[in-house]
């Protein structure tokens, strides 16, 4: 089976042009079929904020009022998206940017939950599965958005480490695939602030420790959550680290390795 790697880019790293850049390099110097996936939290945050637009985190995840969604939509979809795409095209990396609505790539319905109203945040129902294989045996470099839409006219801004782990979900019955986040930190840590700490191999005994313990800072719960749902699902491999040790974390010599084992 062909090998694919779904790279999920996110934090400081797309914030800063000559780490990004560096990314995409490296990115783009990759042999194998591989899709790009992107956020893009801090850049949208800062321009809610030239807007007077209130922001709201909970649990790693952004409470997406009318006004917010308006500014993920510009920024995630529109700036972010096409400077990734256009810096790809110049390494000579054929790539292509789609957001959730495109193609109908990715269907989802506004969040239900009990007791917090997360506004317009989407959970996926389903992946263009079709599309994707298409696109990708064209030899085309997808870079998606977490932008999605629910089939009825309304966007919705969905979390783009799930996007990342259904995206590969879909794809394990067609390639041998390869999950990696990346982004600021060098991996899972047990100290949010010492990159030396990280923990080279997680599994999911250790990991409920660790949560009880409050030692998972809110923001990578998201990420740890999604790489164990990836390997459930029948993905190869699951990797957390820094974005500018990508190649080694293709090569599993950093970061995090996430298991089931």
């Amino acid at each position: 089976m062909e090998k694919l790697y779904i790279i999920k880019i996110g934090g400081n790293i797309i914030d800063d042009d000559s780490k990004l850049s560096s990314f995409i390099r490296d990115f783009a110097s990759i042999a194998s079929k591989k899709i790009l996936v992107h956020g893009g939290g801090k850049l949208a945050t800062e321009l809610a904020g030239r807007l007077d637009v209130q922001q709201t985190i909970l649990d790693g995840r952004r409470i997406t009022d009318a006004d917010t969604l308006k500014i993920v939509t510009m920024v995630y979809a529109g700036l972010i998206n096409k400077n990734i795409v256009a810096g790809l095209q110049a390494m000579g990396c054929q790539a292509m940017g789609l957001s959730g609505a495109d193609g109908n790539l990715i269907r989802a319905h506004k969040r239900n939950h009990p007791s917090i109203d997360y506004g317009f945040a989407g959970d996926i129902d389903s992946i263009n599965t079709a599309l994707l294989i298409d696109l990708v045996n064209q030899g085309i470099t997808l870079v998606v958005n977490p932008i999605t839409h629910n089939g009825a006219g309304q966007l919705l801004n969905t979390n783009a480490d799930t996007i990342a782990q259904e995206l590969a979900r879909a794809l394990t019955a067609y390639f041998e695939v390869n999950l990696v986040y990346s982004f600021e930190k060098s991996g899972v840590l047990l100290d949010a602030d010492d990159n030396s700490t990280v923990i080279p191999t997680l599994q999911p005994a250790y990991y409920k420790k660790l949560r009880e313990e409050k030692k998972i800072f809110a923001g990578m719960i998201p990420k740890i959550d999604n790489a164990f749902a990836a390997l459930d699902s029948g993905v190869k491999q699951v990797t957390i680290g820094k974005a500018e040790d990508l190649k080694q974390l293709i090569a599993h010599t950093a970061g995090t390795n996430i298991t089931n084992d």
